[in-house]
């Protein structure tokens, strides 16, 4: 299914953010069976997630990655793996590794520095001992292991060398010995031989993940929620993907954005911009790829910086050299855009465009066009033109859209509300699905939880969207940010529930949330 036919509402909830009580520090892919539960619960249909792609060396952030295909190992529930538990589970720690574990279940944030430690030196001892007992004997374990090793080794292949070679250069690979950078043939082979135990050790973990990742979405859609993944625009320098296709990225150039509302002098995200020539040439052959990977993932997913798969903006690395778009012109962007999402839509994964900041009318156009759903943020959906810039009506909404209060960049609701002037949130208010669902209070001059959030949600669900999703923040008023654009900092992605997902049910604020939810689904047509 590709386009959202049906009036369907769901949750954004970072899947690093929602941590269960038998958890690591971060929420993983065994917590979304206790997720999809309380949402199924509360009316919702979709499970919104940001990308599981493994992250950058030393990183936190999902949208720059070393992996365009893996999961990151760090969302493996470890101790619902087979060769853990028969190592005595977690008291078969280290005295140091339990330490650093429980450091990371008591913290309010999710602790990168703490959780990636354990769980690797978790799952290496896990490997050893499946080596042990299932590999060098040929179980029927290690027969499954060895037939999902041959079905994904369209990616697998090259991702398991280029984790196993990181692992032994610690240098990026243009640092490399000449040979493997360039990907001589003898020096790849050379390779496999001495490193083939390592190899075998990340093909292992991605084994894990996807059968985990099976069952979560046999849970899911058990309880009726689809599970919608994040398709970032781009993947690290450092990354499987630009060292096995390097001649299909411009590696003297950086992409970014032009100056916007979130940055004044634009953003530099240090990562390169696609060869759109050789991708041409190629048959648009990798990204394919990452349509089937993210196909075999997803029920559905967000398409990152829609505006970047029609014309790339990217500055030069170093020396001389203006910023650019690329294709740099019209006719041609259209025409590189609409090939792009028609690779994406032909995979059978339903999807959805992040088209906001600054997008030229003819992309919103095709979108129309090929009936790909883009957003409607309820605070930037005003006639900016007219006086006093009223907002739109949400029941004015076109049908194949995604409606929502925000997004993981963007300030919470409450801090939008709170920072707005009183012109502006009298004009929020005088919004007729917004004055309606106030039920004749004065959003002004009442608190914003619960009465103005309420206000503000229900028009939400009641706006002519086929599509809702709401950031969990919003639905709950809570101030906690997920991402603050172009900043790197310690805090950005570190976002975590205040309760573990499988206690949700028996907490008062979230029991009384999933009431809402429900009757706002129920009573908009979204159940």
């Amino acid at each position: 299914m590709t386009t959202a036919r049906e009036r369907r509402s769901g949750l954004l909830i970072p899947l690093f953010a929602a941590t269960s009580t038998a958890s690591w520090g971060i929420g993983d892919i065994g917590d979304i069976a206790r997720l999809s539960e309380w949402l199924a619960s509360a009316g919702q249909r979709i499970l919104q997630l940001l990308p599981l792609n493994e992250m950058a060396s030393g990183g936190q952030s999902p949208y720059s990655a070393m992996s365009a295909m893996a999961i990151d190992p760090i969302y493996i529930c470890v101790a619902d793996v087979a060769e853990f538990q028969a190592e005595g589970g977690e008291a078969g720690l280290s005295a140091e590794d339990r330490e650093r574990l429980a450091e990371a279940r008591g913290s309010a944030r999710v602790e990168y520095g703490l959780v990636r430690p354990v769980k690797h030196n978790a799952l290496c001892a896990a490997f050893e001992r499946f080596v042990d007992h299932e590999w060098t004997k040929d179980s029927s374990r290690a027969a499954r292991f060895r037939a999902y090793v041959d079905k994904e080794s369209w990616w697998l292949e090259d991702y398991a060398l280029f984790r196993a070679l990181h692992e032994r250069e610690q240098r990026t690979w243009a640092e490399w010995p000449d040979g493997l950078a360039r990907r001589d043939a003898a020096a790849l082979e050379a390779a496999r031989q001495d490193l083939s135990r390592q190899i075998l050790f990340y093909q292992y973990l991605q084994w894990i993940a996807g059968l985990q990742w099976e069952q979560a979405r046999e849970s899911a859609r058990a309880h009726g929620v689809a599970l919608f993944g994040d398709l970032p625009f781009m993947v690290d320098r450092h990354s499987a993907d630009v060292w096995s296709e390097q001649e299909e990225f411009e590696l003297d150039r950086s992409v970014g954005v032009p100056p916007d509302a979130f940055s004044a002098t634009g953003q530099d995200w240090g990562m390169p911009p696609y060869n759109w020539n050789v991708l041409a040439q190629n048959g648009y052959r990798w990204l394919h790829s990452r349509a089937r990977r993210s196909a075999a993932l997803y029920d559905g997913y967000r398409v990152d910086h829609l505006v970047g798969f029609f014309r790339t903006y990217s500055r030069p690395r170093a020396g001389d050299g203006e910023p650019a778009f690329s294709p740099s012109k019209q006719v041609a962007q259209l025409r590189l855009g609409e090939r792009v999402l028609n690779i994406f839509r032909g995979a059978g994964s339903e999807i959805i465009a992040e088209d906001l900041g600054t997008v030229p009318d003819f992309v919103r156009a095709a979108l129309t066009l090929l009936d790909v759903p883009g957003f409607r943020v309820l605070r930037w959906e005003r006639e900016w033109e007219q006086e006093g810039k009223p907002f739109r009506n949400p029941a004015d909404y076109p049908r194949n859209s995604v409606a929502t209060t925000g997004t993981h960049d963007t300030e919470p609701m409450i801090a939008w509300w709170e920072g707005a002037d009183d012109e502006e949130r009298r004009a929020a208010g005088e919004v007729p699905l917004i004055r309606e669902a106030s039920r004749g209070v004065d959003l002004l001059s009442a608190p914003f939880v619960p009465v103005v959030r309420d206000a503000l949600l229900e028009a939400m669900f009641a706006s002519a969207s086929n599509i809702l999703l709401l950031p969990v923040q919003d639905v709950f008023g809570w101030r906690d940010r997920i991402n603050e654009p172009a900043t790197v900092n310690d805090e950005n992605w570190t976002f975590r529930l205040p309760w573990p997902v499988d206690r949700m049910a028996s907490e008062p604020e979230a029991r009384e949330r999933q009431s809402a939810l429900r009757q706002w689904a129920e009573r908009h047509a979204r159940v």
